[in-house]
């Protein structure tokens, strides 16, 4: 990844309060010197945290404005009844205070271990730190600052920006590694940006963007309690997303940026070694292809045998077929795809292998980017998917995550 473009208007920061052992930073501010606009996208898992409910309660509000987002790790403030969301408003308070807004003009986001509290001594302290910091840091530094605060099993920082030729700037950060599934994707992120946009236009393009990114990876298929994508549009630019034209580019250039993000959260998978984009064509329609390519993606079986550079095809097979979609398995074909999606080798036609070179699939399967097209020979849908191997460490981490 490159660096973050600093965004007109905005300022950003992340710090240490406790949250995390060694001195790691573990909490984060996004503050906006005007009232955003701001559009959500979050979990559709049953069991929502506090911050979810919280920030789409702000969000469902006629005309919402938003100064601030504040971001903590260590708990996920998920399955903690009233006392939760009384912490959440009360984070939102003390950013209030600290910068000098309302407390429904703030959004806050968890991440970490369900059913814990939040430790409000330390966030509180934390927001008092993180305060001071906005008014020294300059330039880019406070978003690489911001991205290391939000991680929790994730080994990097996840940011990525466009500069538009229309003069406005697009930044986001992100996290996620593991319970990664569509819909939404397990994941965090804050995207800003300093064009003004109306806010209907904001929410449209933010769920034009998620669907071709965010809603298009799974490392593991467990959907998360707090999953949470934000997007805010402060105008500082001067720049007006005003027509059709400029509506398009906005979410052209949005979705660039959430497609870097989304790819960055899978090729840091827990325990990932390859990242894997699965093609489902020929179905009979767009749900079709969708279910089969989800239902492959998340195997277990599959997932091994990425890792473990076998082109066991049968297993795609055998994850196509219990996706509960109707197809002829006689139609089937499968092709092993280049990094760049162009056709390697074709393993099956016609539902049954052919005489292809086996060392020559395992040598492309064993890099650490490539893909495979299944078509089902039904129709002209097609979906696409990011995945990735399943490996020893994804265990490792996951059995020991809390000891």
């Amino acid at each position: 990844m490159g660096n973050a473009i600093k965004v007109k208007g905005f300022r950003i920061a992340g710090t240490h309060c406790g949250l995390k052992p060694e001195g790691k930073p573990d909490i984060a501010l996004l503050v906006s010197d005007r009232p955003c606009r701001a559009a959500g996208v979050f979990t559709v898992n049953k069991v929502k945290a506090a911050p979810v409910l919280y920030d789409q309660a702000i969000l469902a509000q006629p005309d919402a404005q938003v100064r601030a987002v504040i971001t903590n790790t260590g708990t996920a403030n998920a399955c903690t009844g009233d006392e939760g969301l009384a912490n959440t408003r009360r984070s939102a308070e003390l950013v209030a205070a600290a910068v000098g807004c309302q407390p429904d003009e703030v959004l806050a986001l968890s991440t970490g271990v369900i059913g814990m509290h939040l430790p409000m001594d330390r966030i509180a302290q934390g927001i008092t730190d993180l305060a001071g910091k906005l008014d020294t840091e300059n330039g880019t530094e406070g978003w690489a600052d911001a991205a290391a605060a939000i991680k929790t099993t994730d080994t990097r920082p996840k940011f990525a920006s466009v500069q538009t030729p229309d003069g406005y700037t697009i930044t986001g950060i992100a996290k996620g590694s593991g319970m990664i599934a569509p819909h939404m994707a397990t994941m965090l992120s804050v995207i800003a940006t300093d064009a003004d946009v109306p806010g209907d236009l904001l929410a449209r393009a933010l769920s034009a963007a998620a669907d071709g990114s965010f809603n298009r990876i799974t490392v593991d298929g467990d959907m998360s309690t707090n999953d949470t994508v934000l997007l805010l549009a402060n105008g500082a630019s001067g720049v007006t997303v005003a027509n059709d034209v400029a509506f398009a580019a906005f979410t052209t250039a949005l979705s660039n940026v959430c497609v870097e993000l989304a790819q960055a959260i899978v090729r840091d998978g827990e325990g990932a070694t390859k990242f894997v984009t699965v093609h489902v064509t020929g179905a009979a329609d767009k749900n079709a292809a969708k279910t089969i390519a989800h239902e492959i993606a998340n195997s277990p079986l599959v997932k091994t045998a990425f890792y473990g550079g076998d082109p066991n095809w049968g297993r795609i097979f055998m994850a196509a077929g219990h996706a509960g979609v109707e197809f002829d398995p006689a139609r089937l074909a499968l092709w092993l795809l280049n990094a760049d999606g162009s056709p390697a080798i074709q393993l099956v036609a016609g539902g049954c292998p052919l005489n292809y070179n086996e060392p020559a699939a395992i040598a492309l399967m064993q890099t650490p980017e490539w893909g495979f097209r299944l078509d089902l020979g039904q129709g002209d849908a097609a979906t696409w998917v990011w995945t990735c191997d399943m490996s020893h460490d994804y265990v490792t981490i996951n059995g020991h995550y809390r000891t």
